[in-house]
């Protein structure tokens, strides 16, 4: 399969606690939803699209996308949305999918094809940027997952697991190291990151003017 065949699912399961409650991927950001431009984002990147939202689907109907809950109660928390990332995926043949997140809207144009030729042997890629004083911070809703884990998932997730790097220590994930300045993983989780986010977007086109 080529990097440009491995489905994506877009990770929009989440509370949004901090931004009020509600959908904060479909929240404006200079003209267009952070959904929309995470979907233009990864697009180029990869194959067919899923978006895992929990609650009516039909708020996303506008955006054409197959629509998958999390099969975990409780909103478990990002490895829910994992895992019911690889069993569509599984459902439609593919080995592998490639996640990111919906509030999050300035991640690599290369991330596919820099986690596929750095996943090595590894059945796990999760992107990473470097840190002063740990060497490198994982981005764990940024990775390339193979379907074939997702039984194992489901076992852990129904045995209390949460954190997304105790699950991938234990299958030997591959970190790999994208450039951190300006952050490409920055996510939209307050109404400040959200004004800071518009704050980027418009210096990049006063940028482009000159």
């Amino acid at each position: 399969m080529a990097d440009r065949d491995i489905p994506a699912v877009i990770l929009a399961g989440g509370l949004s606690s901090r931004m009020g409650g509600g959908d904060k991927c479909l929240l404006d950001l200079c003209g267009q939803t952070l959904l929309t431009r995470v979907i233009n984002r990864i697009g180029p990147q990869a194959g067919p699209m899923a978006l895992n939202a929990n609650g009516p689907a039909s708020r996303f109907a506008d955006y054409g996308l197959p629509v998958i809950a999390d099969s975990v109660a409780e909103f478990p928390g990002p490895l829910a949305g994992v895992l019911a990332g690889l069993d569509w995926a599984a459902g439609i043949g593919a080995e592998r999918i490639v996640t990111v997140a919906a509030d999050t809207p300035f991640f690599p144009t290369d991330l596919v094809d820099r986690l596929v030729t750095d996943i090595g042997s590894a059945p796990i890629a999760l992107a990473a940027t470097p840190h002063p004083k740990r060497g490198s911070l994982r981005q764990p809703t940024f990775g390339l997952w193979s379907t074939a884990l997702r039984d194992d998932l489901r076992a852990a997730l129904a045995g209390g697991v949460r954190k997304v790097v105790i699950w991938t220590d234990k299958h030997g994930a591959a970190d790999v190291l994208f450039d951190a300045s300006p952050d490409p993983f920055f996510n939209v989780n307050t109404p400040e990151d959200l004004a800071a986010a518009r704050q980027r977007i418009e210096a990049r086109i006063e940028e482009s003017r000159t």
